[in-house]
Parts: structure tokens; sequence; C-alpha cells
């Protein structure tokens, strides 16, 4: 006899994206998080995520980007796929497959109601598996920032160097020698200056602004070495 009750074929597979949402608030990488309106962990405070809907998602990023707009109210011009986390364990409802994406946005005016933001380093205890996936998303998002452009994209528009310097520094946690920073920024060639547009910042003359060339906002550019090389 050939009984199939509650064999591992009868089991749904649970197949979700979550977002991991950044931003830099007092000089903090901080994480976006959402109330749980159901269970389970109802109540609790998670990252925004939701399942893949077959039938009008084309991919894992089209419902990440559906979920990020639904849910959090915006839409984010980074978007990368961090790792895939699943096992049986993760989900209280079964066996579970969650893709998992970072998304960057420069810090909003005001948190819209429901949204917690909090320090990546000074989370609670999070359900499911979503601190080991926050933990993950800031390792990369740290990581990238030694050689790449992706810290500009926590930078609000218009923004002067030393503004952006600042966002480095804060990132990497160190000091960046100004000089420095300018040759890297020269060689990533990923910025242009708005015509007749400057910034007073303290004591000094008024500051160029700048902003992001069209090509580099859903893309990152690459130098050779870190920025203190």
């Amino acid at each position: 006899m050939n009984d199939s009750t509650n064999s591992p074929a009868d089991q749904r597979l649970i197949c979700t994206v979550d977002i991991v949402l950044l931003t830099l608030r007092e000089g903090q990488l901080q994480v976006m998080l959402l109330k749980r309106d159901r269970e389970p962990f109802d109540g609790a405070l998670a990252l925004p995520g939701g399942y893949v809907h077959v039938e009008e998602d084309q991919g894992c990023e089209d419902a990440a980007q559906r979920v990020l707009l639904q849910k959090a109210g915006l839409q984010s011009p980074y978007l990368e796929q961090l790792a895939t986390f699943s096992g049986p364990a993760r989900d209280p409802r079964g066996w579970s497959v969650s893709v998992a994406y970072f998304a960057l946005v420069a810090e909003p005016d005001a948190s819209q109601p429901g949204q917690h933001w909090l320090p990546v380093d000074r989370l609670p205890q999070l359900p499911f598996d979503h601190g080991r996936i926050i933990a993950a998303a800031a390792e990369r998002v740290r990581n990238k920032s030694q050689y790449s452009s992706l810290p500009v994209h926590l930078c609000p528009e218009p923004f002067t160097l030393p503004q952006l310097h600042a966002i480095y520094q804060a990132l990497l946690g160190e000091a960046i020698n100004p000089v420095s920073f300018r040759r890297k920024m020269d060689e990533l060639d990923i910025l242009e200056p708005v015509p007749g547009a400057k910034r007073a910042e303290g004591p000094h003359r008024p500051a160029q602004l700048y902003r992001l060339k069209g090509e580099f906002r859903r893309t990152l550019r690459l130098v050779g070495r870190g920025l203190n090389a």
C-alpha cells in the first residue's frame, strides 16, 4: 500500500521576498522595520516582505519592488539581491525560502506611520531569521563602500563632496583622507556638477553641488583599490 499522507510532496513550500531597506540617520546605518499584523509573530517588528505572486511577478526582483512599494510606500533607486535564506526551521508555518534584497534610500524627511527605523547594530530580537538577514545586508553595504559608488545612494541630492565624504566615513567607521577621497570620486566618474548651484558650509567658501549621473542611478561603479589606498 502506498500511503502518501503527510509525505514531503504534500507539504507546501513557502516562497517569499524580504527587503532590508537601509538609510543613514544620525550618522548610523539604520533599517526600516514594520509591525506584523498577522500570525505568526503578530505585533512583532520585522522586515517588509511578502509572497511571490506567480501570476504577476516576472521574477523575484519584481516581487521585491512591489512589496517595497505596497508595504513601505517607497521606491528605491538602488535594489540588489542579497542572498537566499531557506530551511524548515526559519518559519513556523513550514519549509520556506526567502530571496532577500537590500535597498538604499536617502534619509526620509520623517517616518511614515508604522515605520520604525532602528540602528542595524542595536536591534531587538526579531522573528524568523530577520536579524541574520539584516546583519548580512549591513556587512555587504559596508564592504562594498570600500571600493564602489554604493554610498552615493544614501546621499540626498543635490549634495556637496564633503557631505558624500561624511557618508563614506560613517559607513566605513574610519577617517578617509579628503584628498584621496576626491581622487577616488574623479576615478569613479559618477558625479556631475549642478550648473550654478553652490551651498555655504561653515566658514569656507560655498561648495559646488553635485548629482549622480543618470546612467549610475541603478548600477554601481567599482574602483580598483580601497578609498584610502
